[in-house]
């Protein structure tokens, strides 16, 4: 039995070496084989130097170097396709997720045999107030639009079988929300309460957050199309009660019909909901577009392998 521990580096240099330790004590202690496998997704630091000087050390590491940055997921999608494990053990490197979770999570994929997916929910979700409540409000909203369930607060550390792994990378979607498919593959998944630690501020932004939040959102979801039929819907019945209003007054009751602001207001009501309902179209037609021109996920500059 094989294990494989994959990770994706950005900025990484500071944390490696510890994080390396760490897991090997792990893994000794579960006395298992395996193999590492770290992603390169353009650092601009030298953590690719530093993965290079621990596979000096262990002929267990795979080190692939993307030819740019692609992003955490379509890295981690990068390190899934080069994991050969019976097992596959997920984690990113900067230490707020503990390696030592590993245990935890063998133990128990490996005492029930009906599990495929392990995977940490963080028992309170860090930030302030203001993001702990964004946070669950975008969940309550993608919960709503999702035709499954989506997890709240996972972490990225989790544990998986081979046969789940595979049926994640047939998944071929390239504008994808890991998180997403992660729910719709299936299988039987535990979700396990852990601690998640915090190494500082954060640089995701919250117009990172909300920019984030649209894209898993119309990646995740064909529903939003289906509410603007019904904001037009809506809309349409407004305006179709307030002529009926607008007649009923001038040909019944003889009054003369004023308010040249209502008429201003509602214009701008009907223009700022046709406007919204084109800005959806517009985002899924954006990724129609890039589906359609089928471009590589990522773009593998080397494999080091020792």
């Amino acid at each position: 039995m094989k294990l494989s521990i994959v990770t994706t580096m950005y900025y990484s240099r500071n944390y490696l070496q510890e994080f390396y330790d760490r897991t090997i004590v792990v893994l000794n202690a579960l006395k298992i084989t395996y193999e590492f496998i770290f992603v390169d997704d353009g650092s601009p630091d030298d953590s690719l130097l530093v993965a290079l000087q621990l596979q000096n050390s262990n002929s267990n590491i795979k080190v692939v170097e993307l030819s740019r940055n692609y992003g955490h997921q379509r890295a981690i999608m990068t390190g899934l396709q080069q994991a050969t494990g019976d097992f596959v053990f997920l984690i990113d490197c900067d230490l707020e997720e503990a390696p030592e979770l590993l245990n935890d999570f063998w133990r128990k994929i490996t005492t029930q045999p009906n599990v495929d997916v392990v995977y940490g929910v963080q028992i309170k979700r860090k930030g302030s107030w203001f993001e702990r409540l964004s946070g669950r409000l975008f969940y309550t909203i993608i919960s709503a639009l999702s035709t499954v369930k989506y997890p709240a607060n996972t972490l990225t550390a989790r544990l998986m079988s081979k046969n789940y792994v595979d049926a994640v990378l047939r998944f071929q979607e390239k504008e994808l929300d890991l998180w997403s498919v992660f729910a719709l593959v299936g299988f039987n998944q535990l979700p396990l309460p852990v601690s998640k630690g915090d190494k500082g501020i954060s640089s995701y932004t919250f117009w990172k957050k909300l920019k984030r939040a649209l894209e898993i959102i119309t990646s995740f979801s064909h529903r939003p199309l289906y509410l603007t039929f019904l904001l037009g819907m809506f809309s349409f019945l407004v305006a179709l009660v307030n002529i009926s209003v607008i007649i009923y007054k001038k040909l019944v009751l003889n009054t003369d019909v004023e308010g040249w602001t209502s008429i201003i207001a509602s214009i701008w009501l009907v223009g700022g909901m046709i406007l919204l309902v084109l800005g959806i179209f517009g985002i899924y037609l954006s990724k129609m577009f890039l589906e359609i021109k089928n471009r590589p996920l990522t773009v593998i500059k080397n494999v080091f392998i020792k």
